[in-house]
């Protein structure tokens, strides 16, 4: 189970005030895994953006860009699909589309088939 750093959460409004927001959803990025390929800016780039050192970046719901690291932000509702995309199309593997309790919905490190994994041992 993951336990969550709410020191690390990044939002700026209640996301049951919003009817745009996933109360349930937020979306981080690892830095230290990600590959600055863009796939991610090219799906939503209202939530997710370079900074100068090329890699990539969640913003708040103000578009503010979030660079501690680790940081997470409530996902946009008419965006959820593109963050979803994004997650599971990262070359990085370094995007979480996590729900609030920390339970991975998308994206992260992607696990080989233990059938794979024999195979390559072999």
């Amino acid at each position: 189970m993951v336990t969550e750093d709410r020191s690390s959460v990044a939002t700026p409004v209640n996301p049951g005030d919003s009817p745009d927001l996933s109360p349930d959803l937020r979306v981080r990025i690892d830095q230290d895994s990600c590959t600055g390929d863009g796939l991610c800016v090219q799906y939503a780039p209202s939530v997710f953006e370079f900074d100068i050192d090329g890699l990539a970046y969640v913003k708040n719901a103000d578009g503010e860009l979030q660079s501690e690291p680790g940081t997470h932000v409530v996902v946009p509702l008419p965006l959820l699909t593109e963050v979803r995309d994004a997650a599971e199309q990262c070359p990085g593997f370094c995007i979480y589309l996590e729900r609030a309790d920390g339970t991975l919905e998308a994206g992260g490190p992607q696990e080989e088939p233990a059938e794979q994994a024999r195979a390559d041992a072999g």
